[in-house]
């Protein structure tokens, strides 16, 4: 008996990635082929990072992949001229691919499952008459905010092409982020060609809402309840974690490290700083420097995730001695297992980006947030954390647009000194898990969401 057969696109992101991969295990767990398809440049790096095989069920999840349209050396960071590169090569070669498996001994392929960003890849899904299932792997209150688009430019708070026209702060809804419209996600993206660039794939999002049979996202409706009520078309499946289903994650761009999980092992209960920026964020030697001070001046242990390309210096960007002086009780990584790391026991706090992945990461294991946005969606992020969930804090900056050692330990020692923080956290921790078990509400959308596709 044939199974139903899958492609799954992700956007060429470590954030759109891991959770795409997350939902097609699940999607395998239940009985489907999935096609999982990664730029070349991405699959090589998700197969290198693969260093235990187990990770994946390979039997019906196959890694596939097709040229992103760069050169080698063209930075794929540079979101502006991947997403152009994208919408010209990948539609044709997602076609050809397609057909190369359908013309196979194997099992057709039923249903494209894209990333919403990815609006090409569900054009072809429909050209060829596939099911088409748009994934948002960020919180759908971003989704509503790119829905509210046109009502932004009527009200000419926006330009056509995305110029904020207003600085003003613009409500969501009820009970939902307050976002400033500098901090509106396209708008502080790169420089103002990347800006336009992302726009218009908002507005394609846009376009395509009405190719889409379902509109699935990687939240839950306890978290953002207001958001799903607004636009019910956007169906809660998540928080889509490993530890979900008993599993391990797989799709991350960098190996990780199991060292700190030991390390961690020998700290005491709750006492230990998680600091990790995600996979784009890049410091200035200046501020890498305040942060390193700030950490080592905190006399707690810390846990810091530090990429090779951190910052913005080829040279040794730490503070003089500075891994020496810390060595008794700090350790940094390069990559590591997220998951697993924000639901040791020994976790205080986390210090984050508050990209999505981490953010739900984050409240699904109940632990308090310090806030350090970068760009895209992560301004709305901090905002649900500190402002609406109250399960963090934000940063200032000072005159020169620096989050000094002293304003860092401030916020850290608030943090840590007031347990309702803590307390705020375990409870939505308690809404995640009821949300995904048997009865749950996530689990009942996902579980309609698989009869729906096996008919």
């Amino acid at each position: 008996m044939s199974k139903p057969h899958i492609v799954a696109i992700p956007y060429p992101a470590q954030g759109h990635v891991i959770p795409l991969m997350e939902f097609s295990q699940c999607l395998v767990n239940h009985g489907f082929k999935v096609t999982f398809v990664n730029t070349e440049h991405n699959h090589k790096r998700v197969v290198n990072a693969l260093a235990d095989e187990s990770h994946i069920s390979r039997n019906q999840l196959h890694l596939a992949s097709l040229p992103d349209g760069l050169e080698p050396w063209e930075d794929r960071s540079e979101l502006g001229q991947l997403t152009e590169a994208l919408k010209w090569i990948m539609p044709g070669k997602l076609e050809e691919l397609i057909e190369n498996i359908n013309q196979g001994e194997g099992d057709k392929v039923t249903c494209v499952i894209a990333d919403e960003n990815c609006a090409w890849a569900l054009e072809v899904a429909e050209k060829m008459k596939l099911k088409r299932v748009a994934f948002w792997p960020a919180s759908a209150a971003a989704l509503t905010l790119i829905f509210g688009i046109p009502k932004l430019i009527h009200e000419e708070i926006i330009d056509n092409d995305g110029t904020v026209l207003k600085s003003q702060n613009v409500d969501l809804g009820p009970n939902m982020p307050t976002m400033n419209t500098k901090d509106f996600v396209w708008a502080c993206i790169g420089d103002f060609t990347t800006q336009k660039m992302i726009f218009e794939v908002m507005l394609r999002i846009n376009r395509t809402l009405k190719l889409v049979e379902r509109l699935v996202c990687n939240s839950t409706y306890d978290f953002e309840p207001e958001a799903f009520t607004s636009a019910p078309e956007i169906l809660p499946i998540g928080p889509l974690l490993a530890s979900n289903r008993v599993g391990n994650s797989a799709g991350s761009f960098w190996p990780q490290d199991s060292t700190c999980l030991q390390w961690l092992d020998q700290q005491p209960l709750n006492s230990v700083i998680y600091v990790a920026f995600g996979s784009f964020t890049v410091f200035d030697q200046t501020q890498f420097q305040e942060l390193a001070l700030a950490l080592e001046l905190s006399q707690r242990p810390f846990l810091w995730v530090v990429r090779p390309d951190t910052t913005d210096k080829t040279c040794d960007p730490y503070p003089e001695r500075y891994q020496e002086r810390v060595a008794p009780r700090g350790l940094m990584v390069g990559w590591a297992s997220q998951q697993k790391v924000l639901a040791h026991p020994s976790i205080a706090c986390f210090l984050s980006h508050c990209g999505w992945n981490s953010t739900i990461e984050g409240l699904t294991n109940g632990v308090p947030f310090l806030c350090w946005p970068y760009f895209a969606d992560q301004f709305l992020n901090e905002s649900y954390i500190s402002d609406v969930w109250k399960v963090g804090l934000k940063f200032s900056k000072n005159e020169k647009g620096i989050i000094t050692q002293a304003e860092i330990n401030n916020k850290l020692e608030q943090l840590l000194g007031d347990e309702n923080f803590k307390a705020r956290a375990s409870k939505l921790k308690e809404l995640a898990m009821t949300s995904v078990k048997e009865g749950g509400q996530s689990n009942k959308t996902f579980k309609n969401f698989i009869e729906w596709i096996k008919s």
